[in-house]
């Protein structure tokens, strides 16, 4: 039976994290929640474990750092976008947003190809790293520095 403490705790993990937007540390969260009474590490890391385990929170691994997962908007925990036991996330290595993706027919593909090899997966995390739309956007729409003497091997100082 969870303690009316450890429900507290998740609640206010979560709430941090729906409300940040982006992906934040277990320090970051701790820090967070020290208003809340929350000084030690551990609290975070058993609250957060048990919200992994609920599906309600993802870990990215590359960042190491979590996400309310996007089925928990407003609590509903019914992991509506369809995802089981495969996370898919983009991450924007120019501006850092983090979005969480289902795609059947590439849960679908990855399981196909497991199976072929014989291996049963306990969970999937998929993070495929590159640029967002939004930042593609804002890059394209700069206009571009011409590379005046680069082909003839020359250092322009003022680039």
């Amino acid at each position: 039976m969870a303690s009316r403490k450890g429900v507290e705790h998740a609640a206010n993990i979560m709430d941090a994290l729906s409300a940040s937007g982006r992906p934040l540390s277990a320090y970051a969260l701790l820090d967070h929640l020290r208003p809340t009474g929350v000084a030690a590490p551990l609290t975070i890391y058993r609250a957060l474990e048990k919200l992994m385990k609920s599906g309600k929170v993802h870990r990215i691994e590359s960042l190491n750092a979590f996400v309310a997962c996007k089925g928990s908007a407003h609590h509903d925990h019914s992991h509506p976008h369809g995802h089981d036991h495969t996370v898919a996330f983009t991450i924007c290595d120019a501006c850092g947003a983090v979005d969480e993706f289902a795609d059947p027919r590439l849960c679908d593909r990855i399981n196909e190809s497991l199976l072929a090899r014989g291996f049963v997966s306990r969970d999937t995390t998929l993070e495929v790293r590159g640029t967002c739309s939004t930042c593609k956007t804002t890059s394209a729409s700069r206009p571009q520095q011409q590379e005046r003497g680069s082909a003839a091997g020359h250092h322009d100082p003022d680039r």
